[in-house]
């Protein structure tokens, strides 16, 4: 188990904001379908405000992947089987899409199929089953993202799998062995301009303590869970350090290790249980919402929409002694078995 970090709490109160909703807000989706009609991408701003309530109401977050109007104009509308390819119940960065190997699987909307990166590790640029995307994304407002494509993907594309690799867990308990200069400076930055501000305020405050271990993995609440703790000083501490892995563990590191693995985490005792669920992946069940949000050679930040919440003992019943709160009690249990990793004939990169 790692050291625990020097923990620094803030001075200010947290920000109260809106209550947080499952489903993508209906401004974020007038907003996209505006900003795509201004681009020039006339047929899925048409298509988006059609569609959205079918396929974007149960999810917080999502990204696009759009051709132009002239694929559009040869194809003719597509079914909807067609567009739920195209979209993807995760959030995804330009360089959080880059930063995946080549095989990698991406969740779609269609329950029965996957995308899958086949861009070279070494690119610049980034193709999804061949199509390259162009480019920066046409809207990202956070929670939403829409990347231009040069054609729609094909529903019947397949590539052959390659042996995964499994990350070790034993890594997770390695320090970092680059150089000795880190700053949060980049990824606060990263996590203020996607609506999560609060993280990034006890990321850039963890500095000092993180210096004799700086990999680290960091799940991210949005701001608007995290009204309920404003002000609660004395379980800022625990709030923050449940969120972070001492080990860096990507997405493509998530879809790739056992099912059910547990991680242990700098708040001693707390463990993070990663499971799959059809095409998503969680953690502590948990959805996460937007994998790979930053990426570095040290640091890999997910975003998620809710509090990692402390197991509730299972034998504590009759011995409660909390001060009433049940914000961070939740009937999950961890089973107490240690992490194993699958033999490689078992592995696979598909989740």
């Amino acid at each position: 188990m790692a050291a625990k970090p020097t923990m620094i709490l803030p001075v200010v109160l947290l920000v109260a904001i809106l209550s947080f909703t499952n489903a993508l807000p209906s401004e974020t989706i007038s907003n996209a379908a505006e900003t795509l009609s201004d681009s020039g991408y006339i047929a899925m701003s048409l298509t988006l405000n059609l569609v959205s309530s079918s396929l974007l109401s149960q999810t917080s977050s999502a990204t696009i992947f759009t051709p132009p109007d002239s694929i559009f104009t040869e194809l003719g509308q597509p079914p909807q089987s067609l567009l739920e390819l195209h979209i993807s119940p995760l959030g995804f960065s330009f360089p959080g899409l880059r930063s995946l190997d080549p095989g990698t699987k991406i969740p779609t909307m269609s329950s029965d199929n996957y995308l899958t990166i086949t861009s070279p590790s070494s690119s610049d640029q980034v193709s999804i089953n061949n199509v390259k995307i162009l480019g920066s994304p046409i809207f990202d407002d956070g929670s939403l993202i829409i990347f231009g494509i040069e054609k729609f993907f094909d529903s019947n594309f397949t590539v052959s799998d390659s042996p995964a690799q499994i990350p070790s867990i034993n890594d997770c308990e390695t320090p970092y062995s680059g150089g000795n200069s880190f700053s949060f400076h980049e990824a606060s930055n990263v996590l203020i301009s996607r609506g999560y501000s609060v993280m990034a305020s006890f990321l850039n405050l963890q500095l000092l303590g993180f210096l004799s271990q700086p990999s680290l993995t960091l799940f991210a609440p949005a701001d608007e869970v995290m009204v309920d703790y404003s002000g609660r000083f004395p379980d800022y501490p625990s709030l923050f350090l449940r969120h972070v892995l001492p080990c860096k563990i990507s997405l493509k590191d998530l879809v790739n290790i056992e099912n059910g693995t547990n991680m242990n985490t700098y708040l001693n005792g707390f463990r993070i249980n990663v499971t799959r669920s059809g095409a998503t992946l969680k953690v502590n069940e948990l959805p996460i919402a937007f994998p790979d949000m930053y990426y570095s050679d040290w640091l890999v930040i997910h975003g998620v929409p809710a509090v990692l919440s402390l197991s509730e003992p299972a034998d504590d019943d009759d011995n409660d002694d909390s001060d009433g709160d049940t914000f961070d009690t939740i009937p999950f249990r961890d089973s107490g078995d240690e992490v194993t990793v699958p033999d490689a004939s078992t592995r696979s990169t598909e989740f």
